[in-house]
C-alpha cells in the first residue's frame, strides 16, 4: 500500500506545485481573507472527484482497449519528461515569481465558491492532469485505492496550506528564488516517476 500512496502523492504534488491561475488565485484569496477553507475544499474535491474518475475510468476501459493503457503510459511519460524539462527551464531562468494581489474584496462565500469552482473546471490542463496523467499512473500500481488517496491527500495538503498559510507564504512566494527551488524539486519529481514507469510501458 505505501508505495502506491507515496506514488500517488509524489505525482500530485509535483502537478499541483507549479506557478498557475489557480495557485495564485487561491493563495490571493488566502491573503485577502475570502472564504479560504470555502475555496480550499471546492478545489481539493474537485481534484479528488476528478483523479478517481481517471483511475477507475481508464482501468475499466482497460478491458475494453488492452492497447490504451500502454499508449496512454508513454504519452504520460512522455509529458512527465516535458514538464520536467519545464520546470528545470524555469528554474534555470528564476524570472518570474508568483503575483498576488492584497486588495481586499467584497465576495459573498457563494460567488467566491463559485469563482473556486469555475477556476477548476475551465482550466483544460486540470483534465489532462487529473484524468489522464495521474488516471494513467495509478491504473499501473498494485493498489489504486491507495494511490488515489495519495494523490487526493496532496491535492487536499498544498490548497489548505494554501487557504492556513496563505499571509505567510505570499510575500514569500513571489520571490524568484523561491520559486526556482520549487520548480527544481517539481522537476526531479516528474522525471523520477516517468523513469519508474517505463518498464510498465514496455512490459
Amino acid at each position: 500500500m505505501t508505495p502506491s500512496l507515496l506514488t500517488g502523492f509524489g505525482i500530485s504534488l509535483g502537478l499541483i506545485v507549479a506557478i498557475g491561475a489557480q495557485n495564485a488565485w487561491v493563495l490571493n484569496k488566502s491573503m485577502r481573507r475570502e472564504y479560504p477553507w470555502v475555496v480550499a475544499a471546492i478545489c481539493a474535491s474537485i481534484d479528488a472527484t476528478l483523479i478517481t474518475l481517471g483511475v477507475y475510468s481508464i482501468e475499466s476501459l482497460q478491458q475494453r482497449l488492452p492497447t490504451l493503457v500502454p499508449v496512454m503510459t508513454w504519452l504520460g511519460i512522455a509529458l512527465l519528461c516535458w514538464l520536467g524539462g519545464q520546470a528545470f527551464r524555469r528554474a534555470w531562468q528564476g524570472s518570474s515569481g508568483l503575483l498576488t494581489s492584497q486588495q481586499r474584496g467584497a465576495h459573498s462565500g457563494w460567488q467566491i465558491a463559485g469563482q473556486a469552482a469555475a477556476i477548476s473546471l475551465l482550466n483544460p490542463h486540470v483534465y489532462l492532469d487529473t484524468v489522464v496523467l495521474i488516471g494513467s499512473v495509478g491504473v499501473q500500481q498494485a493498489n489504486t485505492t491507495a494511490f488515489v488517496i495519495g494523490a487526493s491527500s496532496a491535492s487536499l495538503l498544498w490548497f489548505f496550506s494554501l487557504a492556513g498559510f496563505g499571509r505567510f507564504l505570499g510575500p514569500k512566494l513571489q520571490s524568484p528564488r523561491a520559486w526556482r527551488i520549487f520548480d527544481t524539486l517539481i522537476g526531479i519529481i516528474m522525471l523520477l516517476v516517468a523513469f519508474s514507469l517505463a518498464p510498465t510501458a514496455t512490459g
